[in-house]
């Protein structure tokens, strides 16, 4: 039958979810979606269903989609962030041609609408599972140039937990502190490969407004005067890998020291006091993500609070001059 290829609505989130659990099946990425994930992806600030997401169809059910997603600024070069899925059954080189030619188009489109004069580079993700898909991308033209290790670690033998500065207030990662602590992430992310500033918008997205956010898992350390936030771990729990997996993870999204204050440990013993925390509420497990040429030298920190490289992640990038 022919592929019938349209853009998504959120009318559509049942079938992505769907289209995510029968890909999960053959990629084996960790990666478990319920409704209430789609739609919330789906909705997020940056995203433009009908003019940057195409699905393809076979009959009633979405087999294929894909999205382009700008993101808030170009330092000094646009990266909009592409994603796609197919169904296994429809992982042929017709539909890898359509799906190619249409993220360079879009992402060529997106760029215009919001950097038009900024370089422009597509940047991908892809698990080291998503064969088909990591094949899609280097017949487009992508180039790997990064790979991220998932850790976990085991939060029923943790290593000790080196002691939090005396200089420095803990506080829980409490709304009044928001802004802040996203000062806090854009200065202490600058400079990191493919990180790019976040708006305030962005931010509520990925933490205040999520459904999965774990604010009183999510710890700061504040400066003296509590007018800056110098270090902070910001924590999440998603609900449908517990269920597939029958393990309760606790996912720390980010940790970051302010430049000024690296050299310190406050990184390790803030994480360290993270999964203490994590483990007297009920974690088995945490999970993380790091650039293995994270020049902060973030690996070894997590190795040192007890994660253990567990999968791998590639990042590829497709320039567009």
């Amino acid at each position: 039958m022919e592929l019938t290829w349209r853009p998504l609505t959120l009318a559509d989130v049942e079938a992505v979810t769907r289209l995510c659990a029968v890909a999960e099946e053959t990629d084996r990425t960790g990666e478990h979606w319920d409704e209430g994930d789609v739609r919330q992806e789906m909705s997020g600030p940056s995203v433009d269903l009908p003019g940057a997401s195409i699905g393809a169809w076979d009959g009633p059910r979405l087999v294929s989609y894909a999205l382009v997603v700008p993101r808030a600024a170009a330092e000094p070069v646009h990266q909009p962030h592409v994603a796609s899925l197919t169904d296994p059954e429809h992982r042929t080189d017709e539909v890898a041609s359509v799906l190619t030619e249409w993220l360079v188009r879009t992402g060529r489109n997106v760029h215009a609408q919001h950097f038009p004069d900024a370089k422009l580079e597509l940047h991908a993700g892809a698990h080291e599972n998503e064969r088909w898909y990591i094949s899609l991308l280097e017949r487009g033209g992508f180039k790997q140039e990064r790979t991220f290790v998932e850790m976990r670690a085991d939060l029923t033998s943790l290593p000790p937990a080196p002691p939090l500065p005396d200089d420095l207030p803990l506080a829980a990662c409490e709304e009044h502190y928001d802004a802040l602590v996203l000062d806090a992430r854009n200065a202490a992310f600058a400079g990191h490969w493919g990180s790019t500033w976040l708006s305030a918008d962005e931010w509520k997205h990925r933490f205040r407004g999520n459904k999965d956010f774990q604010p009183d898992l999510s710890f700061l350390l504040l400066s003296p005067e509590r007018d800056r936030v110098v270090a902070f771990v910001m924590s999440s729990f998603y609900e449908a890998d517990a269920l597939a997996t029958g393990v309760r993870e606790l996912h720390v999204n980010y940790v970051g020291t302010l430049a000024e204050a690296r050299g310190r440990g406050l990184a390790s013993a803030l994480l360290a006091h993270t999964l203490e925390a994590g483990r007297a509420a009920g974690f088995e497990r945490s999970s993380l993500s790091v650039d293995v040429d994270n020049t902060h030298r973030a690996l070894a920190v997590y190795e040192r609070c007890g994660y253990r490289t567990a999968e791998r992640n590639y990042g590829y990038v497709l320039p567009l001059n």
